[in-house]
């Protein structure tokens, strides 16, 4: 292909006199182009991995290096004059999905078609995401984040489904994403709508009127469930996502010579999380409506249903009233009910019951119904084997397994840092590129300080670009020779961004005090807190007044730096995880079921800074105890605290000195200046009265371990050291690794 004679085409013009916009849409279109080529149905099993979410981030980029084509492409643009990195500001990033849960299906997509598996993705076509984040008054606002334009990745498709909800009829239609694998075929996200959807009932805000089903039902992802109407509209959603896919699914198998009593032969579906649990039922109201008796039709989909557990928090295991489902879902309560019969007379442990106390438990029937489940760290899945499902797993111990979660390479080195890739390559070869393992030949060069110090300039040149970045966006100016030390992930309690500010307020104070650091530090947060978490909407806002507050004090600005980035996302996490030197991953342990960022970051040379939690166990097994900073108490502890129920806050508020004045600070005056008396006062309460996600017994041993990362970063050459470690050692976290353990081991693709 000659790249000018293809894009001049579409230009109908010279590469040199077209504007930015006209050579965005044509790369746009040259891409759409060569990814159809590589468009096949190879295979007789078909994988429908079906997801609420799909952080795809933004795609141009990576689809060109997914062709192959991104070197050539970005050399004739700079050869006429223009600048791919000026393109891909011009591209908006999708609002399809939210955090972890949404980045990791992205990946997994991405190593499906990498690997030339016959897989697509099934989710909805949001129009506005979850929201786009303003700071206003150092307060969280929640304004609409529209994203498709008349130009975009969405490709409209025939195919419409007659849907049905209590009372009415929907009529869908089908979207498809192009996903490009890695110099291999191309699969699908196929993403279903209605056109009856009216963009207009938002306005500034995303307010809108939740009952009129027609207008609003893919508005919005995860729609505000602080009232009954945002409750029955996610229903509704999670209904409409699955009989999309079902029929699709049904339709797919048939065509490739299924005669649906075989469909286990044909099809394969991964419920990713709670969200598309009722695709159970569905499918066997749709087989039974095709010909095929109960008996069998539950059979069938028992063997094609497969579920992935992603959280051991009781409100992510989603449990809808049957009021709710009868009044959503009329058709399913009957199927659902006697799933539930089927179970109560075969178990007697009422715990496992699908129906309890007027609730459906979704996870029960997805475990009951489906052929496996599986964990997503080797922690995670040990946890839901010996505490969280322990009763589950007694009855079916075959059924549960572990894929320790992984990313996509190409977009978290090749695309966001081209310069650490680059020089990987030049010292290793092309080859990690398709098998990630071969990062492991880096370990010959830890002793080599030429290729350190080539490392440490790596790591500030990207630094030094996220300074000018921030700067452009945010008006910080921020010290490029700090420490950069960064959380970015969604805001949760379990995840304690609160322990975090409070260790920078502490730091804060002891630098008014007098006790300066000898190098300057800079905090980065990045983060969305659910429009109804009242709690987490409180943190952002003392993380914001202590921005105000430490940015503003000459005395203190020197030597600490706090910058909270607006509206985290995937194009922001792609311009901090290069530039960062230390990763915050400090959740409770035993509540992050795996973690992502905590692999990206690791990748890209900087070292972790975390409890024993998720998949960074895996990490402290793979680099060794003497390259990762690891402190607090261990899951079982935990898991031991909840079950007495003995935790008391305030005990430790009393006794220790240095989280007495930081809890105390954020009701002083200096704070109360810059902030909101409620939130501030609700937040004090809660960790003063509360803490439900333990910060405070993890405080000591938090504050130890980050001033000796603080004080271990001053030897350059050592610190460079532990970085190559911790890169050469992240092949294991590949998700093409992942994607080929899933099928091996449940989908069985050919």
């Amino acid at each position: 292909m000659n790249l000018k004679i293809e894009l001049e085409k579409k230009l109908q013009n010279p590469i040199a006199d077209s504007s930015n916009e006209e050579l965005y849409v044509a790369l746009l279109q040259l891409i759409k182009d060569q990814g159809k080529k590589k468009v096949t149905e190879k295979g007789k099993k078909k994988l429908y991995y079906i997801s609420a979410e799909f952080l795809i981030g933004k795609l141009l980029s990576n689809n060109l290096i997914n062709l192959g084509i991104y070197e050539e492409v970005k050399q004739l643009l700079e050869k006429e004059g223009k600048s791919l990195e000026v393109l891909e500001e011009i591209e908006p990033e999708p609002s399809l999905g939210n955090g972890g849960l949404g980045r990791l299906a992205a990946c997994f997509l991405d190593s499906i078609a990498t690997l030339g598996l016959h897989g697509d993705g099934v989710g909805l076509n949001y129009h506005y995401g979850l929201f786009k984040q303003l700071f206003e008054n150092n307060l969280q606002k929640e304004t609409p984040n529209p994203w498709m334009t008349e130009d975009s990745w969405l490709i409209k498709t025939d195919v419409t489904y007659p849907i049905d909800f209590g009372g009415f009829r929907v009529q869908s239609r089908l979207y498809d994403i192009d996903v490009l694998g890695y110099e291999n075929r191309t699969t699908k996200l196929h993403l279903f709508d209605i056109e009856t959807v009216d963009d207009g009932i938002v306005g500034e805000t995303i307010d809108f009127d939740k009952e009129d089903i027609r207008k609003n039902l893919t508005l919005f992802l995860y729609p505000d469930d602080s009232d009954e109407k945002g409750r029955l509209l996610r229903v509704y959603q999670q209904y409409f996502m699955v009989s999309n896919a079902a029929r699709l699914l049904l339709d797919e198998s048939v065509e490739r010579g299924s005669n649906l009593h075989d469909l286990a032969d044909y099809a394969v579906v991964q419920i990713n999380d709670t969200h598309p649990s009722m695709v159970i039922p569905e499918l066997i109201r749709l087989l039974q409506e095709r010909g095929i008796l109960m008996e069998e039709a539950i059979d069938i989909v028992s063997k094609v249903c497969a579920y992935t557990n992603h959280t051991i928090l009781s409100e992510a295991l989603e449990k809808w009233p049957i009021n709710y489902l009868e009044k959503v879902v009329p058709q399913l309560m009957p199927i659902i009910r006697e799933l539930d019969n089927r179970i109560r007379l075969k178990v007697s442990d009422e715990s496992t019951y699908i129906i309890k106390d007027g609730l459906v438990h979704m996870a029960h029937m997805d475990i009951h119904y489906g052929f496996s489940v599986n964990g997503v760290a080797y922690l995670h899945t040990e946890i839901l084997k010996n505490t969280e499902l322990h009763n589950f797993y007694k009855l079916y111990p075959e059924k549960f397994n572990n894929k320790t979660n992984g990313i996509t390479f190409r977009r978290w080195l090749i695309s966001c840092n081209p310069k650490l890739a680059a020089l990987i390559t030049k010292l290793i070869g092309e080859g990690w590129k398709k098998d990630a393992e071969e990062l492991q030949k880096l370990g010959q060069y830890i002793e080599n300080e030429e290729v350190l110090k080539q490392l440490l300039e790596v790591k500030q040149e990207n630094k030094s670009a996220l300074v000018e970045y921030i700067r452009k966006t945010q008006g910080q100016e921020i010290h490029p020779d700090s420490i950069f030390d960064i959380q970015i992930k969604r805001l949760h309690e379990y995840k304690r961004q609160q322990m975090n500010i409070l260790f920078v307020i502490n730091k804060y104070l002891e630098i008014k005090e007098g006790k300066i650091p000898e190098t300057p530090i800079t905090v980065f947060f990045g983060a969305k807190a659910a429009p109804a978490y009242i709690i987490a909407k409180d943190i952002i806002h003392l993380i914001l007044c202590v921005q105000e507050i430490v940015n503003n004090d000459p005395q203190v600005n020197p030597y600490l730096h706090v910058v909270m980035v607006e509206n985290y996302n995937v194009t922001l996490a792609e311009k901090l995880i290069p530039a960062c030197d230390i990763s915050e991953q400090i959740s409770l342990a035993s509540k992050e079921a795996s973690g992502t960022g905590n692999m990206k970051f690791m990748l890209n040379g900087a070292l972790t800074l975390g409890t024993m939690d998720g998949a960074n166990l895996e990490i402290e097994e793979l680099v060794g105890s003497d390259n990762i900073y690891t402190f607090g108490e261990s899951s079982d502890v935990v898991i031991e605290r909840y079950a007495k129920g003995d935790y008391s806050s305030r005990s430790y508020y009393e006794k220790n000195p240095a989280i007495k004045r930081a809890v105390d600070f954020i009701v002083s005056e200096t704070v109360m200046k810059v902030g909101n008396k409620e939130n501030l006062l609700r937040l004090y309460q809660e960790l003063l009265n509360k803490d439900w996600f333990m910060t405070f017994p993890d405080f000591e041993s938090y504050k130890k371990t980050r001033e000796k990362a603080y004080e271990d970063y001053k030897d350059r050459m050592n610190w460079a050291k532990k970085t190559l470690i911790n890169i050469s050692k992240a092949g294991f976290f590949s998700s093409d690794r992942t994607i080929a353990q899933y099928n091996k081991d449940i989908w069985k693709l050919q």
